[in-house]
């Protein structure tokens, strides 16, 4: 198999609480769809600690995934409900086809070959 994104890998940051139930399985999906759609990222994981900092990030709650600076969520931009709290998905964690649109819509955006 030939990883995809070997010019510029793409950025996946995991925001979360300590303590989310949500975070390390979170991590997991990611790690599967990244794997199954060929593409390397630079995953970081951001411990958000304050309501200060959830504040500066613009955080949503745990766990937030972007990719590339963007949230996987489409709707998320709309947002303004930033502080620390529990984010809601469907199923508790964001959905593998979730983090798969944002990943493809990412690799198409940097002009990566399909």
């Amino acid at each position: 198999m030939t990883m995809r994104s070997e010019v510029s890998p793409m950025r996946i940051e995991v925001l979360y609480v300590g303590q989310c139930p949500h975070h390390l399985p979170t991590m997991k999906r990611i790690d599967t769809v990244l794997h199954d759609e060929g593409f390397r990222a630079d995953v970081r994981e951001i411990l958000v600690q304050d309501v200060s900092t959830a504040q500066r990030l613009n955080f949503l709650g745990s766990p937030t995934v972007r990719v590339n600076g963007i949230d996987i969520e489409p709707a998320a931009m709309e947002r303004r409900d930033f502080g620390l709290m529990c984010r809601r998905y469907a199923g508790g964690v964001p959905s593998h086809l979730l983090i798969r649109a944002a990943v493809r819509s990412a690799s198409n955006q940097g002009g990566e070959e399909q």
